[in-house]
Order: structure tokens, then C-alpha cells, then sequence
């Protein structure tokens, strides 16, 4: 094995070796790379080899040892060199680094240094330029204020200047009258001084409908003031009415006494945005609030069960709703506030008495008649009986009712059927005249065929344009609840960011209103509408508040069109406006242009939770594109759901509420409900509504109305710990609706509050309190009134329309998620609870606007095409749909069906096609001529021209058959093919249809009618689109006087309330003396009530001018015979004909003697004589009358005018229908002549008097000259078919092509030919 040296070398050796190894020379060796352990492993060796030999080497030993130790510091050191010698070079690095980045810092530091210096400066510039125009600033609002104050001396100035020209006109019309005195005198000698020109010289009209002798002779004038009231309602007066006095022409406009400057402003208010009425005045519901003692409880059983349906009936032909509130005695007295707040919005209350009252009801009884500032209409209905007296009680509420003149009283001795009944014929009388404001006699079942009776249906506002009345009520109804609140939320701020918007100079992109779900924006936008319409009444304001998702108020296309059409309404333009969803949207920009350039001053668009809209960004692109400069826009968002593209517009973000606001709002709803709460819970509260879901304004509010529902009979801090696990506003609605759960007494009644809540949700526009009574016929009035009292307080339900929905969209989503958690499967059954009932009242004819809304949507949700496609063709669905302008909502209930538009057309006249062979009756022909027309306009709004033609020509013919030629509905339908023919591009057929519809128009209604404006409207495009602009701007001119005077007369929807008022005022002028002025006054005032279809009172006050009259200036004074002349149009209005007979001879008999042979007013008074004797059946007694009426005209016009021509064709047809052949056939003969010689051979009306010369001949056996002149007749009427294009028929003719000799067999033929 060797000695141990050999294991150990020296100490030179060894440190050689190492260091050969480590330096990586000499020769290999073993010694491994690991120094410590393998020294480990050698004094381990070393000490074995020690102990095997003893005392053999112990001195090698410890040398051996201290050598490997050496060695081991040595390989230390070096690693340690080496390490240090790796972070020296690593940290020079770092360093070297850190140097470069500090110049690197000190650069930008000095660059910062010098950009900070330069935005200094900058400030320092910009604060100079602030300080500038903060002065220039005061100094413009010097000279503003130096304006105004010029300004208001001006108006002073011109106030004296206007009441002196005042003063000298008065003085004027005086002379006037004074000179109408000596001509009325000169004429009653016998000297004629009428000028024939200014009589009735239509040559067209005809003794049933042409309008009555124009009394407005003192044509202008050197004043150039416009027609008195009485002269324009002279014009008016084609079938009904009362003429005014001649002598009562009044510059002023059309009400004495009322400057007319006055007159439209108050116009322009009224058209700006509709004030905040109560809710009985704008609401689509009529209520009926009945008070009742267990003595009348038969009387009211019988009332609600029998008459009830009827006055629904009624009221549902209007589009209003019907409900009856009746409270049970049982019920009476704890349910005091749902008492009082359905009184407050009763339309109508009947209190219901015989022998006793409880003490419970005097508090009702008084609060509803005795506290009725707004003069609603009241009912006493007071049974009495033989030998018993009435108690104490009821005698004194009688007197005090009686003194203060507020319910009309019927006194009434029987049985209580009998009661009952007189009750309905009272209710009917106050909801047609008082509430409804419309006459009785128009939903009596009147005779259409009959031209004096009947008028054309009510044209829209806009012309041809269709929409929708319901839309524009919801619109106010949105606009007043958004505005209710009194509380400001700090707004001031917001206040003058929007007004710095309008004061911005243009272009400017929309305003974006934003915040959270229930932060207030409705509420802000409101609150400045009203400040707008204060402090700048030149601004036109058009707003829209956006509702429920995929509701009607949410369809682009219908909120376009509602913009459009107001802005039609300020600038008193009447143009055609098309339906195609796709050009309105594309269109409105110009519309917006052109209408703006029309409009002094601003215009402000506001549209409310736009991004509700269906498909928002898509359907207002024109809101990206540059405005006009007078239009400004703002539109408020959802924080969440606002489109990305918006977020660029400036912005006006609503913060959250801040304590001391949350503060206020509580503070208010607990002070109205006298609660006080502790400093303690009212700190809990602030620390509560401090995140962003519990500080917006809805939560808060909400917080506020649960504390004070609980008021001081709950545990206020129990009800705290409830709302403070509330988090957001969907969770704080769920608290509150199980609290009304929980007020409820029965199951039953939590029950019908599930199925209300959840037929209201699935709905698409609410419901009414009437659908769900007959949807659930358990719930009873009381019941229905108290739960919508607890819902409608808890900010849960409100009022639309007429229909209950919900208030918020956070209530919608916390019923759906209350009580639809299942899914579809609940939603659908509710869907179809509500398709069976609306399904069931088509099935009854009951086709109301409320069926047409809600069928087809919901078999559009159901996703049942079959049905929606049978609902479709159901085609008084889609006549009502389509007439109030829903026609984007129609074309894509049939996209979803399938069918495109030509299928769709083919199908509608399929139905048509099968829906006139059941039609039987005059009445029923009527019916289908809508239907046709109807269905010719959807087809052109469709753009099908072509397939448009064919149902508008059968409307036509229908007409013409069923009514007569020279009826307004025909008129209508000649308007309505001359559309087509227009944009057919047909320019002459198109302008010979609008004529002949203008002429009917101007016979029918008078020649200052809005129809005969339509008509020149109309005509005025066509010559523009011929370029023929002169002729154009003529009729437009003429157009535009005749809509500002119709405006003035009708003024607006709010127009019966002023004219209420105006009856007021003119009431208290005729409480003095006896004089020819008060007795004027009084016919005046007749009129007015007249014109609010008050045909009581109205009835009332003629008489009294007659009275005052007869005693002031004598029995045969012509004055008097216009006022039996007006009280005989009343009475023939209301049917009593027997009176209005008399009434008529005694003024004919007065003006006979009083006036020129031929003066206009005894021509009126002999023609609606005439009229009125052949509608009683006297024709003997008209045959003279007729014969005046040729003498009057020839005297008139000459013995050739054609105006003669028509006088002697009615005289004909009158003969005719007395079976004297032989005496109508010269009449005819010579009208044949007259029209020959002043229209030509071939004009249509020589064909029509061919024609009835025919069916004359072969009545009286010559068959061969029958044949002639039924020839000649088709000859004329071949030609005019040519001439407009082969399309429509002749406007004369009531059978067209399928004329036949046969037909002479009816009697009736000559009243459709001859009465024209």
C-alpha cells in the first residue's frame, strides 16, 4: 500500500498541484473540485491510519492537517476575490447608470421649468382676457337693461296709441251700426241696395248642403279688419247652427270685447305646452264618484247594472274610458283618504238622498260640492215621497248647495226604476255636453244619408297627416308628473348650464343630460321647461318623455313624426308628411331646417331616457348631424346605457344627492304625513344614503314615503332596519310592495293585487281600471280604488292616458322579478289572459283603439303568427291602427308575419272583397267606403300607386251612391286620389280631382272653412311642383288667412276652458238694463255655449235675447227674426222639429216684411225652411218655398246663372218625389239649358241632368228618348273618364260604370242626381 508520505505530499508539492489544478496547468490530478469534504474525508483517513498504528506518525500527522487547512483558506479567498471582484464591476455598472438617468431628470427638469413658465404666462393672459370680458359682460348688461327700459316705455306708448284707435273704432262701429239701421230701413221700403256679387253665388251649391246666404256684406272695409265671430260662423254653418246678427261685426276678432292681439297670445300659450290642469281635466277616464245612503241603494244597484255598460258604451266611441266608484256603507269609513282622493279626480259625483244623511257621508258630501273650485259638474239626486219630510241634515246640505250654485238637482216622486233611469238621462246629458263637450244628437244614430244632417267625419288637425290623439295626452300627462314634485334637488346649478346651451352660439351637438336610474333627470328637465316658458315665451319648447321600453312612447318612428307635426302646428304649415319609418327618420332634418327658418326665436328639442328608445344610436342619426342655428337639443341618458358615440357630446352629469337634499326629501314626506323623526334616525339615515344606489333621488324619495306610510302607529326603527337592507332602489320597491301586501285584510285581496300588478306588466301600454274590473269580476270598485290609492302612493302605479302603468321602470322590473321568477311560462299565461279578453271584445264589435293597441303586440310578444295574421285582416284592427298613425308598429306586425307589401295588398282587398258582400244598408255602405279609403291610403303611403287607385275609386263610387255627389266624405275621397295621381306625377288628373274636391268643400262648409284650406293647400303643392309658383303662393296666402282664423275660433285642445270663461265674462255685461248692445251680447253668448255643444244653456240665453229684443226694439224688428232664426237652428239641432218649424215661419214672416225681396238672410231663412218641411214630410209646404228660393237666385244672378240651374234641378227632384213627373220635366229641361249654355255640352253636371231626364223618359214610357239621352249621358261621362286618366269615376255619379235603366225603378235615384 506505501507509506504514508505517499499519501501525503509536502507542502510544496501539494500547493502546486492545487494550484496547477485551479489555474488549469500541469498535469491532471484527483483532487476533486469540493476542497472541505474531501478534507473531511482525509482527516478522517488520517485518524484511522493513526489509530492503527500507534505512535507510528503522530508529528506527520498534525503537519498533514495543518497543510489541508491552508488549503482551504486559500480556495476561500479566491472565491471571495472573485465575488467581489463580480459585484465591483456590477455596482460600477449601477452607478455609471444612475448618472446617465440623472442628466437624463435634470434635461426634463429644466424642460418642465420652462413649459411651467410659459403656461404661467398663459394663465396670466387668459385671467386678463376673463377680467375683459367680465366687464365687457356688465356692460352689455347695462345696455340690456338700458333696452328693457326703452323697451317698456315703447309698449306704454303703443298701449295709449292702441286704446285710443281702440276708442275711435268703437266710435267707428257705431256709425256702422247706425248706418246698417238706415240701410235695413231703406231695404224694408223696398229699395234695393244689394250687391249680387257678395250674395250665395256658388254656382255649385245646392239647396241641401250649400252653405247659407253670406252675411258678410260689409265685405273688409276701409278699417281692413278681419270677419266678426258672427261672420265666420255664418261660414260654418252648412248643415247646423245659429247666423249671427249683421249688425254685430267686430273688429277686434272673434270675440267682442277681447282684443284680438290678446286672443292669440293666449292662443300660442296654450299651443306652447298644455298648463298643469287637474287630473279630472286631462284624464282619459271619465269618473263617475257615487255617494249613496242605504235609502237610494236600489236606485244605485240599478244604475251601475243597467246603465253603466251604456255610458261605457258612449264613452269608449270617443276613445274615453268609463268607471263607476261606489263605496258600500261598510266601506265608507275606514277608507277616508282613498274617499277623498277619488273625489278629487271625479269627472262627475252624484249624491244620491231621500229622507236621512249619515254624518259619515256629510264630510264626503261637502267636499265634493261645497270645495269644488274647479267647477266640476255635480249631481243631486233627491227622492221624495208623499206626506214624509226630508230630515234636517239633508235640507241644510240642499240650501247650502243651492246657495253656492255648484250640482244641478233632480227632484224626483216615484219608484226607483223610474229614479234610476232619470239618473242615466241626466249622467248622459252631463258627460256628452259637460265633460266630453260634445252635442248629444252627434252619437244618436244620425241619418247619413241625409246631407243637412250629416257632416264629413272629423278631419285630423294636420290635413292629411295621421296621428295620434292618445299619444300627444300621454305626452302631457308625462310631462305634468315629471314636473309634480316641489322639491328642487339643488338644481340651480344645473339651471344655468342649460341655459348657457341655449345662449351658446351655434353649431352646437346636443346636450347630454346623464345619470343614474332614479337620479332626478325627467325631473330636472321639467322643473326648466317651466322656467323656459316664463322668462322666454319666444322659445318654443317640443318635448318627449320617453316610458317603458318597447311601449309606443319609445317608437322612433312615432316620435318623429309627434316632433314633426308640432312644429308643422307653430309655423301654421299643413303639408303632406309621409308614414315610411325609414324616410321620416331620413327626412326630419329638413323638416327641421325648414320649419325652424319659419319660427322667430329658439327652438329646444328635449327627448327624455332617450336611450330607451328601440335601437337608439340607429334612429337619431340626425342628431350627430350639424342643427340649425336657432335649434338647440338636449336629451337625457342613462349613465349605464348610453351609447358609446354620445359620450363625446358635452355633457351635464347629475351628481349624486348630497345630505343635505336627502335630508329634504325625507323631511318633506314625513312632514306631509306629520311624522318627526329623532336626530339619532336621522343620522342613521344620511350614514345609509351615501353609496351611489341609495342617494339618487327615486330611492330617497321612495326611504321617505315607506317612513311616513308607517307614520306614528308603526316601529319607525324596525322599519329603518328594514329599508337599510335595501341597497338599491328594484329591492326598496320589493320592501314597499310587501308592506301593501301585508295592509291588505284578506288573501283575496293580495291575490288580485298579484294578478293587477302582473297584467299591467305583460301589457304594452297599461291598463284601465275599467278593462280590469271586467278581467276580474270579484274585484269591486272600492276594492280596485283603495289597492290603486296604496300603489299610486307608494310611487308604484300613476295614470297614462287613461291606463294605470308604472311609474318607474325600476317598479316594472321589481314585479318582474316579485312575480314572474319563473320565467315565460308565468308571463305568457298572463299574455294570454289579456289576448282572450280583448280577443273576446272584437268578437262583440268592440274594435276600440284599445284592442288595436294591444291584440297584435301581444301576439307579436307570444310569438303566434297565425293569430297576429288573423288580427290583421281583421279590418276594422288594422283601419284604427293605421288612422291614428301607428303605421310603422302595422308594417312590422306583417314583416313579422311574413308577407311583403304586395301580398299584404292583395290580401286586404280580399277581406274587403268578402266584407262587402255582408254589407246591407246605407249605414253599412258608409262603413265600407272608409275601409276603402283607408286601405288606398296605406297602400300609397306604401308607395304602391298603382294597386292604390282601385280601393280609392270604389270609396269614391260607394259614396256617390250612398250619400250623394255633393257630400263632404265625397270630397274626401276626390282629396285622396288627387294624392295618389300626385305622386303618380299625374299632375292634371291630380289637379282636376283637388278642384272638384275644393268646390264640394266650399258648398258644403263655406268658403273659411279648415277643409277648404286643406283643399288650397293641397293645390298650392301641385302647382309648385308644376313650378308654378305664383299661383302657388296665391292660394297659400289664402290658405294661411283661413287657418289663422279657424285657430282663433277653435284655439286649441284647452280651447273650451277659455271659451267657459269668455261665456263668463260676457254674462256678467248683461246683468245691466235692457238695450239693442246687451241683447246682442246675449245671442253672442248664446253662440259661444253653443260652440261648447251647451245646447241647455245656450238654448237659454237665445231666448233672452229674443225676449230683450222684442221689448227693446219691437217684434218685427229684423234682429228678432235672427234670433228665432237661432233658437230655430238649436231646436233643429236637438230635433225638436215642430218647434223649429214655428221659430222659422215667424222669422221668414219677419223678413219678408222687413227685407228686400232678395236679400241673403231671407234666402238662408227660406232654405233651411224648405229643408226642415221635407225632412218632417211636408213637401207641399216646401214646393213654395223651393219656387222662392228660384225666384231669389234669378233676381240675384240673372235668370241664366247656373246657380238658378241648381235651384230648378232640387225644385225638379222635390216634384219628383211627389210623383209630378210632369211638372219636374221643364224644370229639368231648363237647368239642361242653362248648364249647356254656361258650362259647355259636355260638363259633368249636363251629363247628371241627361241623366235624370233619362230615368224621367222611361219612367213616362218613352223608352226611345230614354235611350238618347242616357247615350249622350255616358258619352259625357266616357270623356271625363279619359280625361283624368280612366281612373276615377265622375263626381256626379252615384253608380258609375254600373248605371243601368233598371235602377230607375227606385225612387231614390233623383235625390242622389238631383240634390246637390
Amino acid at each position: 500500500m506505501g507509506t504514508a508520505s505517499s499519501l501525503v505530499s509536502p507542502a510544496g508539492g501539494v500547493g502546486e498541484v492545487i494550484e496547477d489544478t485551479y489555474g488549469g496547468g500541469g498535469e491532471a490530478c484527483e483532487i476533486p473540485v469540493e476542497v472541505k469534504p474531501k478534507a473531511r474525508l482525509l482527516r478522517g483517513s488520517l485518524r484511522r491510519v493513526g489509530a492503527s498504528r500507534p505512535g507510528g506518525l503522530i508529528g506527520a500527522s498534525f503537519k498533514s492537517t495543518a497543510s489541508v487547512q491552508e488549503l482551504e483558506c486559500v480556495a476561500e479567498y479566491e472565491r471571495l476575490k472573485k465575488e467581489y471582484e463580480i459585484f465591483r464591476v456590477s455596482k460600477n455598472n449601477e452607478v455609471a447608470s444612475m448618472v446617465k438617468k440623472e442628466a437624463k431628470l435634470d434635461r426634463e427638469n429644466k424642460r418642465l421649468r420652462a413649459e411651467l413658465q410659459a403656461l404661467q404666462k398663459t394663465y396670466q393672459k387668459i385671467l386678463r382676457e376673463k377680467e375683459s370680458a367680465l366687464e365687457a359682460k356688465y356692460q352689455a348688461m347695462e345696455r340690456a337693461a338700458t333696452f328693457e327700459h326703452d323697451r317698456d316705455k315703447v309698449k306704454r306708448q303703443f298701449k295709449i296709441f292702441r286704446e285710443t284707435k281702440e276708442n275711435e273704432i268703437q266710435d267707428l262701429l257705431r256709425a256702422k251700426r247706425e248706418l246698417e239701421a238706415k240701410l235695413q230701413r231703406l231695404q224694408a221700403q223696398g229699395i234695393q241696395v244689394f250687391d249680387p256679387e257678395e250674395s250665395d253665388s256658388d254656382d255649385n251649391c245646392t239647396d241641401v248642403t250649400a252653405t247659407g246666404a253670406q252675411s258678410e256684406y260689409w265685405n273688409g272695409g276701409p278699417l281692413g279688419s278681419e270677419p266678426s265671430m258672427g261672420s265666420m260662423m255664418q261660414l260654418q254653418q252648412s248643415f247646423r247652427g245659429p247666423e249671427f246678427a249683421h249688425s254685430s261685426i267686430d273688429v277686434e276678432g272673434p270675440f267682442a270685447n277681447i282684443n284680438r292681439d290678446d286672443w292669440d297670445a293666449a292662443v300660442a300659450s296654450l299651443l306652447q305646452v298644455t298648463p298643469l290642469f287637474s287630473n279630472s281635466l286631462w284624464s282619459n277616464t271619465v269618473r263617475c264618484f257615487i255617494i249613496s245612503t242605504d235609502e237610494t241603494q236600489p236606485e244605485v244597484d240599478i244604475f251601475i247594472r243597467n246603465y253603466s255598460p251604456k255610458l261605457q258604451r258612449v264613452c269608449e266611441t270617443m276613445g274615453y274610458f268609463f268607471q263607476v266608484v261606489h263605496f258600500s256603507a261598510e266601506n265608507e269609513r275606514p277608507l277616508k283618504d282613498v274617499r277623498k282622493w277619488e273625489i278629487e279626480k271625479s269627472s262627475l259625483v252624484i249624491l244620491l238622498l231621500h229622507l236621512s244623511l249619515p254624518s259619515c257621508l256629510l264630510e264626503d258630501c261637502e267636499e265634493a260640492f261645497l270645495r269644488n273650485p274647479e267647477e266640476k259638474p255635480r249631481l243631486i239626486y233627491h227622492r221624495k215621497e208623499d206626506g214624509r219630510v226630508s230630515s234636517v241634515s239633508v235640507q241644510q246640505l240642499i240650501e247650502q248647495i243651492s246657495y253656492v250654485n255648484k250640482g244641478k238637482m233632480i227632484d224626483h216622486i216615484g219608484g226607483v226604476e223610474e229614479g234610476a233611469y232619470e239618473i242615466y238621462n241626466c249622467v248622459e246629458k252631463i258627460i256628452k255636453q259637460d265633460i266630453l263637450g260634445c252635442e248629444m244628437t252627434e252619437l244618436e244614430g244620425k241619418d247619413l244619408g241625409n246631407k243637412e244632417e250629416s257632416t264629413a267625419p272629423e278631419e285630423e288637425v294636420f290635413g292629411d297627416v295621421l296621428w295620434d290623439a292618445h299619444d300627444e295626452q300621454e305626452q302631457m300627462e308625462a310631462f305634468q308628473q315629471a314636473s309634480n314634485s316641489t322639491c328642487e334637488l339643488g338644481f340651480e346649478k344645473y339651471f344655468e348650464r342649460l341655459n348657457d346651451l341655449v345662449a351658446a352660439p351655434a353649431p352646437i351637438p346636443p346636450l347630454l343630460v346623464s345619470g343614474g336610474p332614479g337620479s332626478g333627470k325627467s325631473l330636472l328637465l321639467s322643473k326648466w321647461i317651466h322656467l323656459q316658458q316664463k322668462h322666454s315665451p319666444n322659445t318654443l319648447i317640443l318635448y318627449h318623455f320617453v316610458g317603458r321600453p318597447m311601449s309606443t312612447s319609445s317608437e322612433s318612428a312615432l316620435i318623429i313624426k309627434r316632433l314633426t307635426l308640432k312644429l308643422m302646428q307653430h309655423s301654421w304649415l299643413v303639408s303632406p308628411l309621409t308614414l315610411d319609418p325609414a324616410k321620416l327618420l331620413e327626412e326630419f332634418p329638413r323638416w327641421l331646417e325648414k320649419l325652424s327658418a319659419r319660427h322667430q326665436g329658439s327652438i329646444i328639442i328635449i327627448i327624455d331616457s332617450i336611450d330607451q328608445i328601440q335601437q337608439a344610436e340607429k334612429h337619431m342619426k340626425w342628431l350627430i348631424d350639424p342643427l340649425p342655428v336657432n335649434v338647440r337639443v338636449i336629451v337625457s341618458v342613462n349613465v349605464e346605457t348610453c351609447p358609446q358615440a354620445w359620450r363625446l357630446w358635452p355633457t351635464l352629469h347629475l351628481d349624486p344627492l348630497n345630505s343635505k337634499d336627502v335630508k329634504s326629501l325625507i323631511s318633506a314626506e314625513c312632514n306631509s304625513a306629520n311624522v318627526k323623526l329623532t336626530k339619532e334616525q336621522e343620522k342613521k339615515l344620511e350614514r345609509h344614503c351615501r353609496s351611489a344606489t341609495t342617494c339618487n333621488a327615486l330611492y330617497v324619495t321612495l326611504l321617505g314615503k315607506t317612513i311616513a306610510c308607517v307614520g306614528n302607529t308603526g316601529n319607525i326603527d324596525e322599519t329603518l332596519q328594514q329599508c337599510f337592507q335595501c341597497q338599491d332602489t328594484v329591492s326598496l320597491y320589493r320592501l314597499v310592495l310587501r308592506s301593501v301586501q301585508e295592509s291588505l285584510q284578506s288573501d283575496k285581496e293580495k291575490g288580485l293585487l298579484r294578478e293587477i300588478l302582473c297584467v299591467i306588466g305583460v301589457s304594452h301600454n297599461g291598463v284601465s281600471e275599467s278593462e280590469l274590473m271586467e278581467l276580474y269580476p270579484e274585484l269591486s270598485s272600492a276594492v280596485l280604488a283603495s289597492l290603486v290609492h296604496s300603489l299610486h302612493k307608494m310611487c308604484l302605479l300613476t295614470y297614462g292616458c287613461g291606463l294605470l302603468k308604472f311609474q318607474h321602470l325600476q317598479a316594472w322590473e321589481m314585479v318582474r322579478l316579485e312575480y314572474m321568477e319563473e320565467g315565460e311560462n308565468v308571463i305568457s299565461a298572463y299574455r294570454q289572459k289579456l289576448v282572450e279578453y280583448f280577443t273576446m271584445q272584437l268578437s262583440r264589435d268592440r274594435v276600440t283603439w284599445r284592442s288595436a293597441d294591444e291584440l297584435p303586440w301581444l301576439f307579436q310578444q307570444q310569438g303566434d303568427k297565425q293569430k297576429l295574421h288573423k288580427c290583421l285582416l281583421n279590418l276594422f284592427v288594422s283601419q284604427n291602427l293605421y288612422k291614428r298613425g301607428h303605421f310603422a308598429e302595422l308594417l312590422s306586425y306583417w314583416q313579422l308575419v311574413g308577407k311583403d307589401k304586395s301580398s299584404m295588398a292583395a290580401e286586404y282587398f280580399d277581406s274587403l272583397k268578402e266584407y262587402e258582400k255582408s254589407c246591407e244598408g246605407e249605414e253599412s255602405m258608409i262603413c265600407l267606403a272608409d275601409l276603402y279609403e283607408t286601405l288606398g291610403r296605406f297602400l300609397k303611403d306604401l308607395g304602391l300607386l298603382s294597386q292604390a287607385v282601385a280601393p280609392l275609386q270604389r270609396s269614391l263610387e260607394i259614396r256617390e251612391t250612398a250619400l250623394d255627389p255633393d257630400h263632404p266624405r265625397v270630397a274626401q275621397s276626390l282629396h285622396q286620389l288627387a294624392g295618389v295621381y300626385v305622386q303618380w306625377k299625374k299632375f292634371g288628373n291630380a289637379e282636376q280631382l283637388y278642384k272638384q274636391a275644393l268646390e264640394i268643400s266650399e258648398n258644403a262648409y263655406g268658403a273659411e272653412h279648415p277643409r277648404v284650406a286643406r283643399e288650397l293647400d293641397a293645390l298650392a303643392t301641385l302647382y309648385q311642383k308644376q313650378n308654378k309658383y305664383e299661383q302657388a303662393e296665391q292660394l297659400r296666402k289664402k290658405s294661411f288667412k283661413i287657418r289663422q282664423k279657424a285657430a282663433r275660433r277653435k284655439g286649441s285642445l284647452c280651447g273650451f276652458a277659455l271659451l267657459r270663461q269668455r261665456a263668463l265674462q260676457l254674462e256678467e255685461l248683461t246683468l245691466g238694463k235692457d238695450t239693442p248692445d246687451n241683447a246682442r251680447t246675449l245671442n253672442e253668448l248664446g253662440v259661444l255655449y253653443y260652440l261648447q255643444n251647451n245646447l241647455e244653456t245656450a238654448e237659454l240665453f237665445l231666448k233672452r235675447s229674443l225676449e230683450m229684443r222684442e221689448r227693446v226694439l219691437g217684434p218685427d224688428h229684423p234682429d228678432c227674426a235672427q234670433s228665432l232664426n237661432n233658437l230655430a237652428a238649436l231646436y233643429n239641432e236637438k230635433k225638436h222639429y215642430d218647434k223649429a218649424e214655428e221659430l222659422y215661419e215667424k222669422a221668414l214672416d219677419i223678413r219678408r216684411r222687413a227685407l228686400a225681396p232678395d236679400h241673403p238672410s231671407l234666402a238662408y231663412t227660406v232654405k233651411h225652411l224648405a229643408v226642415l218641411y221635407k225632412k218632417m214630410g211636408k213637401l207641399d209646404k216646401a214646393v213654395p218655398l223651393y219656387e222662392l228660393a228660384v225666384e231669389i237666385r234669378q233676381k240675384s244672378f240673372g235668370p241664366k246663372h247656373p246657380s238658378v240651374a241648381t235651384a230648378l234641378v232640387n225644385l225638379a227632384v222635390l216634384y219628383c218625389q211627389m210623383k209630378k213627373q210632369i211638372e219636374a220635366l221643364p224644370l229639368y229641361e231648363r237647368a239642361l239649358k242653362i248648364y249647356e249654355d254656361s258650362f259647355g255640352h259636355m260638363h259633368p253636371r249636363v251629363g247628371e241632368t241627361l241623366k235624370n231626364l233619362a230615368v224621367l223618359s222611361y219612367e213616362g214610357g218613352d223608352f226611345e228618348k230614354a235611350a238618347e239621352l242616357y247615350k249622350r249621358a255616358m258619352e259625357i261621362k266616357e270623356a271625363e273618364t279619359l280625361l283624368i286618366g280612366g281612373k276615377a269615376t265622375s263626381r256626379h255619379s252615384s253608380s258609375g260604370d254600373t248605371f243601368s235603366l233598371k235602377s230607375a225603378l227606385s225612387p231614390n235615384i233623383f235625390l242622389e242626381h238631383g240634390q246637390r
